[in-house]
């Protein structure tokens, strides 16, 4: 017999996933369900390459999980209805249920309900629909930066005056290492300045 696992992500690393946790472990507890393992990724779902979700994909495939737990069905995949059903067809066929809690929607292992693939069939456009008005408020956004002749993307990480230190920092002949501990940065930051610097 399979075991119960929950998966749980979110597109940016700046995002937490203890209220995805929370809500399936109180699902879990009302089904007297045990969550035996958790699989978490800080992954965009425009893709079903995530290592998380393939390590899991495996595991039903080889018939060891009986139940996956999630938030919501676009945490799995969010990149169209051809990938979400072909990732919830893959768990039902291969034995496993699946079961999205803020969606209110459980898939039977090896059922062919008519409702529940229609639920899939409208979740899955919802999510690839929420995807292109996100893709399109960014463009717009975008655009009008550009127009306003403001630059688009993060904000520099170090002002002139510390690039013009960071600079004078290398002149002398210091490491990068030196430079970041100097003025604590990340080596990273210090790296990414440089290479602009030479560029």
């Amino acid at each position: 017999m399979g075991t119960t696992v929950a998966y749980v992500r979110v597109s940016s690393r700046a995002q937490d996933l203890a209220m995805q946790r929370l809500s399936i472990e109180k699902a879990a507890a009302t089904r007297g369900d045990t969550i035996i393992e958790w699989f978490s990724e800080k992954r965009s779902g425009k893709t079903l390459a995530r290592p998380e979700l393939d390590h899991l994909r495996a595991l039903v495939r080889d018939q060891n999980v009986q139940t996956i737990y999630c938030f919501k069905l676009d945490r799995l995949t969010r990149s169209g209805v051809a990938d979400t059903y072909r990732v919830v067809d893959e768990l039902r066929r291969a034995g496993c249920m699946l079961i999205a809690v803020a969606d209110n929607l459980t898939i039977r292992a090896g059922s062919d309900d008519i409702v529940s693939e229609t639920l899939v069939f409208a979740l899955a456009l919802a999510a690839r629909l929420e995807r292109a008005a996100i893709n399109d408020r960014i463009a717009a956004a975008r655009e009008r930066l550009e127009a306003e002749g403001r630059p688009w993307g993060r904000p520099p990480r170090l002002s002139q005056a510390e690039c013009a230190r960071l600079r004078a920092l290398r002149d002398e002949g210091r490491s990068v290492r030196d430079i970041a501990v100097a003025m604590k940065v990340p080596r990273s930051t210090v790296a990414r300045a440089l290479a602009r610097v030479a560029a």
